[in-house]
């Protein structure tokens, strides 16, 4: 198996469209094209899951953070992140990195945080990329109508408007602009492609909104500080940072954004969420979080290492589905670089 074939999988949920700008999201190190026989997921790559691979064989590295957030200004090896590099390099390891698109796709990072918080009528928080709605018209042979029809309404599950004139039959059905490729592509399946003809028309309504982070509802109220402890047990820390003016305020609404998600308090504020769970939260923007009177948890950027056994679990889906020839493990290692004492 090619490692293209697990990335272009893996992109159709998660395309790169989503990943936020400048983001050095997707292929890190080595050729897509290679071949792959057993993959680690990881949530960051560092010299000792680097070890881990070569210590189980693995010949590509899938993980959450890019190894190369800046790109490297030389290769001196004395540097332990250049020697990384090259020891990946000459062991031949493939490394793709899933960042902000993992955090924005929908039952992927942020979705699988709000589950683990419990949380229940979940939306998305901060809005990322938007998938535009158009109109697909195609006009096909009388003889391939009822086809393309039935592929039409059944994979893309149009309302379609049918239009009958002497040589065939036209018809009108919503998509998303990003679906008209596989539409377009599907379509061929059915008709000889110099028989048929597409437009394509923008629309101003519809379209799709993707979103980095959740808001949601926990079943149970429960004050700010038993909600951290909550949280505590939940992500598997031994410490965290509370922020709160109120520790036996009623928490129910609670948004989550993993990673660095500080700066976003005023969108989790907006939803009404009456405390935020996110990582990295800065002393002076803490101080504005208490000002505006809301609960924030922070249990550290770690938590989002939760993707480890997610992506794991989908991979060996896929796998069994598509009968590859590939095994996927989730790395043991805790990257963690703090401790609590």
């Amino acid at each position: 198996m090619l490692a293209n074939e697990l990335i272009e999988r893996f992109e159709q949920w998660a395309p790169l469209k989503l990943k936020w700008a400048n983001d050095p999201t997707g292929l890190q190190i080595g050729d897509p094209k290679q071949a792959i026989h057993k993959v680690l997921v990881t949530l960051d790559v560092r010299p000792e899951v680097v070890q881990e691979a070569l210590e189980i064989g693995a010949d590509m590295i899938f993980a959450h953070h890019p190894v190369m957030f800046r790109p490297a200004n030389n290769l001196d090896y004395r540097d332990p992140q250049k020697a990384m590099y090259a020891d990946i390099a000459a062991h031949h390891i493939l490394v793709y990195a899933a960042h902000t698109n993992l955090d924005c796709a929908e039952g992927g990072m942020n979705d699988w945080l709000a589950s683990a918080l419990g949380l229940t009528d979940v939306h998305g928080l901060v809005p990322g990329y938007r998938a535009k709605a158009v109109k697909l018209t195609v006009t096909v042979p009388t003889d391939q109508v009822e086809a393309v029809q039935e592929y039409l309404t059944t994979v893309w599950h149009g309302q379609l408007n049918r239009y009958a004139f002497n040589s065939g039959e036209q018809f009108s059905v919503n998509l998303l602009a990003d679906q008209v490729d596989a539409a377009v592509a599907g379509v061929n399946q059915f008709v000889v492609p110099t028989s048929w003809d597409y437009q394509v028309e923008p629309l101003l309504t519809g379209g799709h909104q993707y979103t980095m982070g959740r808001v949601g509802n926990l079943t149970t109220p429960m004050t700010a500080s038993d909600f951290a402890q909550h949280c505590k047990t939940v992500f598997g820390v031994d410490g965290l940072r509370l922020v709160t003016a109120a520790p036996d305020q009623v928490i129910k609404r609670v948004a989550v954004l993993g990673g660095d998600g500080g700066k976003f308090y005023p969108q989790a504020l907006a939803a009404g969420a009456q405390a935020y769970v996110t990582g990295d939260v800065y002393y002076h923007t803490a101080h504005d979080m208490l000002a505006s009177g809301l609960t924030v948890v922070d249990p550290g950027h770690h938590i989002e290492s939760i993707c480890k056994a997610h992506l794991t679990a989908r991979f060996q889906e896929w796998q069994r589905a598509n009968d590859w020839d590939v095994t996927f493990t989730a790395s043991k290692l805790n990257t963690d670089p703090f401790t609590f004492i």
